[in-house]
C-alpha cells in the first residue's frame, strides 16, 4: 500500500495494440502507487502526451508502424531523457533489438505475455520494475544523455583464451547477481577481469532470448568467455555463464568439478531467473570456496542467499549506494550483515583480481 500523502508514479503506455494498452492500463491501475495517465498507439501521439501529461515513466513497444520504438527512443533520449521500460514481443530473432534498446537508454526490457510468462507473471514483474525505476535519481538519465557518443566497439579477435592450472579441477567460483541497472554494472565488472579468473555464474533479471544476445555482446569485449548457460555445462576458469531468461540457474558439484543446471519453477521474489536461487545453491555446493557479488537492483532478491553464502564461509561483496542505479538488493544484503565488504562498482573488479591472486587461484 502506498502512503496517503505519497504521489503515485505516473506511467504512459505506448503500444500499437489496443488490447495491450487496455490490459496494461487496467492491471497497473490496480496498484495504489501507480497511475496510468494515458496511452498512445504510436510515438507521434505519445510525443504530445508526454508534453501534456508529464509521465514519470514510459512503457514502450519496439515494433510499431510509422515510427519504430528504437527510433523514438533515440530521439527521446537526445531531447527529453527520461525512464523508459521496453515492453515488447522479444522473439528469438529480435533479441538484438532489445539489446540495442538498452544501449540507447532503456533502463529495463520486459517480454510480453506468451509462452514464457502468463499475464499475471508479467504484471508482477512489470510492477516491480516500475517501482524500481521510479526510485532512480532523475539526474541519472540527464547525465546519460550528456555522455559523449562512444565509437562502436570492434569485436575482439577470436583467439584461444588463456587457460589456468585450474582447467580440469575447479575449486573457486564467483557468483554475481543484479537487476535494474545491472546490464551496465555487469559489463563494468566483466570487462576488467582477466582470462585466468575463476569461473563466474551470473543472474541478471531479463527476459528469455535477450540473455543470449546480452552474453554475445559481452563476449565480444571481454577477455573472459561469456555465454548463455547450457544445462549441465561445466565451469572452468575464464568462463562466465549468464543465466537464461525465464529459467533458474543453480550450481551443482560433481567431485572436484562444478556445473550448472537450468531449471523451471515458480517466480522467486517475482523473478525467474532469481539471484536467490543461484546464491542458495552456491552456498550449498561451493561454501567457503565461493565469492558472492550483489549489484544494483530493486527488492530483496539475493540478499538472504548472500547471507547464506557469507555464513558458509564465502567472501561477499555488495555494491555501494552511490554507484548503484537502484540501491535495493545491495542495501537489503548489507542490512542483513551479508556483505563482507561494501564497494563502489569501479573497485569490484580489482577486488576480485586481488582476492584470487592472493590465494594463488
Amino acid at each position: 500500500m502506498v502512503p496517503r500523502n505519497a504521489t503515485p508514479t505516473k506511467v504512459l503506455v505506448i503500444d500499437d495494440s489496443a488490447l495491450v494498452r487496455k490490459i496494461l492500463t487496467e492491471e497497473l491501475s490496480k496498484q495504489d502507487d501507480i497511475e496510468v495517465v494515458g496511452a498512445a498507439p504510436n510515438p507521434y501521439i505519445a510525443r504530445d502526451k508526454i508534453v501534456a501529461l508529464k509521465p514519470d515513466i514510459l512503457l514502450l513497444d519496439i515494433e510499431m508502424p510509422e515510427m519504430d520504438g528504437l527510433t523514438f527512443l533515440e530521439k527521446l533520449m537526445r531531447h527529453r531523457p527520461m525512464p523508459v521500460i521496453v515492453v515488447s514481443s522479444l522473439a528469438r530473432g529480435r533479441s538484438e533489438t532489445a539489446v540495442r534498446a538498452m544501449q540507447l537508454g532503456a533502463v529495463e526490457v520486459m517480454a510480453k505475455p506468451g509462452s514464457s510468462y502468463t499475464v499475471r507473471d508479467m504484471i508482477e514483474m512489470l510492477v516491480d520494475k516500475i517501482r524500481a525505476v521510479s526510485r532512480i535519481d532523475p539526474d541519472y538519465f540527464k547525465q546519460k544523455a550528456q555522455e559523449p557518443a562512444k565509437p562502436k566497439q570492434e569485436a575482439r579477435p577470436v583467439v584461444p583464451r588463456a587457460r589456468s592450472s585450474m582447467l580440469e579441477t575447479t575449486y573457486s567460483v564467483i557468483a554475481i547477481g543484479a537487476s535494474t541497472g545491472g546490464t551496465e554494472a555487469i559489463k563494468a565488472v566483466l570487462t576488467r577481469l582477466p582470462a585466468t579468473i575463476p569461473p563466474i555464474v551470473v543472474v541478471q533479471h531479463m527476459p528469455e532470448h535477450f540473455t543470449r544476445s546480452f552474453a554475445g555482446r559481452l563476449n565480444e569485449i571481454c577477455e573472459v568467455e561469456v555465454k548463455e548457460a547450457e544445462n549441465r555445462e561445466l565451469l572452468r576458469p575464464g568462463k562466465a555463464l549468464i543465466a537464461r531468461g525465464n529459467s533458474h540457474l543453480v550450481l551443482k558439484r560433481s567431485g572436484a568439478n562444478y556445473f550448472v543446471e537450468i531449471k523451471d519453477g515458480p517466480l522467486v521474489f517475482h523473478q525467474r531467473p532469481s539471484v536467490e536461487v543461484l546464491f542458495q545453491s552456491v552456498a550449498k555446493f561451493a561454501g567457503k570456496n565461493a565469492v558472492g557479488v550483489l549489484l544494483t537492483g530493486m527488492g530483496k532478491d539475493g540478499a538472504q542467499g548472500l547471507l547464506n553464502m557469507h555464513d558458509a564461509g564465502a567472501w561477499t561483496i555488495a555494491q555501494d549506494e552511490k554507484s548503484s542505479v537502484v540501491f535495493g538488493m545491495p542495501k537489503e544484503a548489507i542490512d542483513l550483515g551479508a556483505a563482507s565488504v561494501v564497494l563502489p562498482l569501479h573497485r569490484i573488479p580489482e577486488a576480485l583480481v586481488q582476492r584470487f591472486s592472493l590465494q594463488g587461484a
